[in-house]
């Protein structure tokens, strides 16, 4: 039987604790940094705080489980760790579920400016708003124009996605930025993150 690596456990938003997991040590964002394996109870939000804690202290040889459902928790302690590519933006921010870069404003309706994955283009002029999403596989991401409905278009995978714009809000795992910007890029590191499961 394969041993179990030790795991500490980073809960957020006073969830409840899965039964298998009640025995570990819990710790806060501080603290990932020094265990060998983390188990993520909450949002995607809260993984790719995880995550980018991870890359700013240069620890991405730790192990990372995501419980959103109380049966993932048994996989989160018994699981392998498989490399898959690490998303992030220019701030340094991970995003693990998608980001996406919206009007500026309320009062705005549209993103003005062009923006490319790799050597693709993937608009010019004006959209409703982008997507933007980690993949499993190589390049790393995909990105796609949404419709007004908020439906994506067309899928373009690549390396990094870049734009340049006369204002838009980026919004990070449903976490939005403080203010609009006028460039941005959302792009794989050069390491991966180790997920389990």
């Amino acid at each position: 039987m394969r041993a179990t690596p030790t795991a500490d456990v980073a809960v957020y938003a006073r969830r409840r604790m899965p039964r298998a997991l009640r025995e570990l040590p819990t710790v806060d964002l501080d603290g990932v940094t020094t265990a060998r394996r983390v188990i993520v109870v909450g949002s995607h939000a809260d993984l790719s705080a995880v995550l980018t804690r991870l890359l700013r202290e240069d620890r991405l040889d730790v192990e990372v489980a995501h419980v959103r459902r109380w049966g993932s928790a048994r996989r989160a302690l018994r699981g392998t760790a498989t490399l898959v590519p690490l998303i992030r933006d220019d701030t340094g921010a991970v995003i693990t579920q998608a980001g996406y870069w919206l009007p500026p404003s309320e009062d705005a309706t549209t993103i003005v400016g062009e923006a490319t994955v790799d050597d693709t283009l993937l608009f010019d002029g004006e959209v409703t708003a982008v997507r933007v999403e980690p993949i499993d596989e190589m390049p790393g991401l995909r990105a796609a124009v949404l419709s007004p409905r908020m439906r994506p278009r067309r899928w373009i995978t690549g390396r990094a996605v870049q734009l340049g714009t006369t204002g838009a809000m980026v919004v990070r795992d449903g976490a939005p930025g403080p203010r609009p910007v006028r460039r941005s890029t959302f792009y794989r590191h050069f390491h991966g993150w180790r997920r389990v499961g």
